[in-house]
């Protein structure tokens, strides 16, 4: 059968379709670009401050990128990059002229940078296949890594962030949806937050996650039931922020006009307004004991979703305790 050309999706508002021509396979899914995020200023700025570290490196070489997307696929100039930050000689022919010899070129480098990252290729945000097919994200994430390995002090863009269209061709036809892609970080690692009581949940004690969950939700439900509201899933309902917002009213006493956030977010971009909203009553509020990154909670994270709504757990059952005891961390 013949796959079915990804311009035939239905138009959806507000919403930039895949490139005409482009197709799916049964069972694949792919992600791609919309226009308006490769015009980030950010997601622009990144590709600049890559493309200059990697001129510079190979200046002596007389190699010279011009794009990212078009000039990093075949392995020459990935060749030529690894070579000099790590002194190691790979065993691959100089000029590779077919797809075919490309395309091992590339593997065999691809490989020996996965070893020196310390990443393997099913754990990578890149691999042969997407980076031989120009995909710029995939080229991207790879280029961050190294840059971060060997270069520390290349002063890369923090919080690069863009909207990606995920879609996926299955047996009832084409499926699509709208997601956040994390480029960099918003710190140094050195600016990380230590881990907290969630991390170690979810590390030693991933059995008991449920539990804490479904005591928050039977919470969660009490405060918003007068609202004529309930939540099912917690890991997904408050990607939105729109019951987050909701919730945090109820409970610190807030009115937030409609103006100021989307009460139907119809694209991730209004997803992570609400939900930045949303931290920062909390953050005013002195709420948050651990830095929580409002894209982790659009891209339905289960433990930040969670280190949030503890927060406000916490303090509304201890004020509804009638003995006082301070309520503690989640055993």
């Amino acid at each position: 059968m013949e796959p079915e050309p990804l311009y035939n999706l239905l138009q959806v508002p507000g919403r930039v379709d895949p490139p005409p021509g482009e197709t799916l396979s049964q069972g694949e899914k792919k992600k791609f670009l919309p226009p308006t995020s490769r015009k980030d200023p950010k997601f622009e700025e990144l590709q600049k401050v890559l493309m200059e570290w990697i001129n510079a490196e190979l200046l002596p070489e007389h190699i010279v990128v011009r794009s990212l997307e078009e000039d990093i696929f075949d392995g020459l100039i990935l060749h030529h990059l690894f070579q000099k930050l790590t002194g190691v000689k790979l065993d691959v022919e100089e000029i590779a002229l077919t797809a075919a010899s490309q395309r091992r070129k590339l593997a065999v480098v691809l490989e020996a940078a996965g070893q020196t990252l310390q990443v393997e290729e099913p754990q990578a945000k890149w691999s042969v296949e997407s980076i031989f097919n120009k995909d710029l994200l995939a080229t991207l994430h790879l280029l961050v890594a190294l840059a971060k390995r060997f270069q520390p002090e290349l002063s890369l863009p923090t919080s690069v962030k863009v909207e990606v269209i995920i879609m996926e061709s299955t047996k009832s036809g084409l499926k699509s949806e709208m997601a956040v892609e994390q480029l960099t970080e918003c710190g140094t690692d050195k600016d990380q937050p230590s881990k907290d009581v969630f991390d170690e949940l979810f590390k030693l004690a991933p059995e008991k996650v449920n539990a804490v969950k479904e005591a928050i939700v039977n919470f969660v439900n009490q405060k918003l039931d007068r609202l004529g509201l309930s939540v099912q899933n917690l890991d997904t309902q408050f990607a939105d922020g729109v019951i987050l917002l909701l919730l945090i009213g109820q409970l610190e006493g807030f009115f937030l006009h409609l103006k100021e956030f989307y009460l139907t977010p119809k694209s991730p971009a209004e997803m992570l307004h609400n939900v930045t909203l949303a931290l920062e009553l909390l953050k005013d509020e002195g709420l948050l004991n651990h830095p929580v990154s409002p894209e982790d909670i659009v891209n339905k994270d289960a433990k930040s979703t969670l280190r949030v709504l503890y927060s406000l757990f916490r303090k509304h059952k201890l004020k509804e305790s009638a003995d006082g005891v301070p309520l503690e961390s989640p055993n």
